[in-house]
């Protein structure tokens, strides 16, 4: 039985990656829902790169997390008591709940409820929660590939990556993915089936070995990285190329704003269309990808790894460890 709510919050800003230093964790009173509240014991914590952006960025797409705020994250667990007609106490569910142990939170703050019994909860913050929405949404609809066309993924051993590299797959595209390290690489090949992985840290000439994966050329890129992998790749589209902005994480900071080459002469020549785009979005479809999703990981077209940390003491940590590229799999937190 809980009896405190333990919380990691932040003690200092960084301005680029967030280090242990910048957390601490205290111990709370266990809050007691209101009227359309649910109470939620939460399992799994997760770890994901767009915590470093919710810090440090004034420029970001949800406000600020500030010096004393309870650490925004996406949570899985169980309904421990609700206030709400259409929650009762032992469903399953995930979303915004925050790295603690306890939250009262409004039906609003939920992404999900977790239905699927037969497979670990811990996925619902993955390959079957953000990760895999975000997956599945921007390659279905961003990239919108069709069979034969060549996929570019960036960070292509990650969470999501490793995701958009299968979907493709299953959708009959020819996949490419980048990553760093010879373990990542064989990971991509042998795990997730990409057709070709590319080590970019130990290439010599990004360019030419991009070239020598993309004869065609490219007809889908899927971007986690921005930066000097986006500029490589943006030199091989295609007529007609859709490009997927999924994430940053090239660039520790924005503040000041970085700048490099320029994408619009791509774009224009090659009529080619550049999108971001928030898994949020798609709020009202989440359904729609679940039904496909949940399919594919239970027959096994889709593979995922998974990383688990104990404790909640190992939350602070876990940001960094993230960026370093030290995590072996989606990177979740056991309470």
């Amino acid at each position: 039985m809980v009896t405190k709510n333990r919380q990691v919050w932040l003690v200092a800003r960084p301005n680029g990656i967030p280090r242990a230093s910048d957390f601490a964790i205290r111990e709370a009173e266990l809050p007691q829902p209101t009227a359309g509240e649910i109470l939620v014991r939460n399992e799994y914590l997760s770890v994901d790169p767009a915590m470093r952006g919710w810090i440090a960025d004034t420029s970001t797409y949800w406000p600020r997390i500030e010096i004393g705020d309870t650490m925004r994250a996406f949570s899985a667990g169980t309904v421990i008591a609700s206030r709400h007609p259409g929650y009762s106490e032992g469903e399953r569910v995930m979303g915004i709940f925050g790295w603690q142990d306890v939250a009262a939170v409004t039906p609003e703050r939920v992404m999900r409820r977790v239905q699927e019994d037969d497979l670990p909860l811990s996925l619902a913050l993955g390959v079957l929660g953000l990760n895999g929405l975000t997956a599945y949404f921007g390659l279905v609809d961003v990239c919108a590939p069709q069979p034969g066309e060549t996929v570019v993924v960036s960070t292509a051993a990650g969470a999501v990556g490793s995701a958009v590299g299968q979907i493709a797959k299953i959708l009959g595209a020819r996949t490419v993915g980048v990553t760093g390290g010879r373990e990542k690489v064989r990971q991509c090949v042998e795990d997730f089936g990409y057709d070709e992985a590319i080590d970019y840290k130990a290439a010599s000439d990004l360019d030419r070995t991009l070239r020598e994966a993309c004869p065609d050329g490219v007809d889908a890129f899927f971007d986690n990285t921005s930066g000097p992998i986006h500029d490589a790749v943006l030199r091989l589209i295609n007529v007609g190329a859709r490009i997927a902005i999924c994430g940053t994480a090239s660039y520790a900071s924005w503040t000041p704003w970085n700048e490099g080459p320029r994408p619009e002469r791509h774009l224009l020549v090659k009529r080619a269309t550049m999108r971001g785009f928030l898994t949020t979005d798609y709020a009202s479809r989440y359904d729609e990808a679940l039904a496909r999703l949940v399919p594919w990981v239970r027959s096994g077209a889709i593979k995922y790894r998974e990383e688990i940390l104990e404790g909640i003491e190992s939350a602070p940590a876990s940001i960094e460890r993230l960026y370093a590229g030290e995590n072996q799999g989606k990177l979740v937190i056991r309470l």
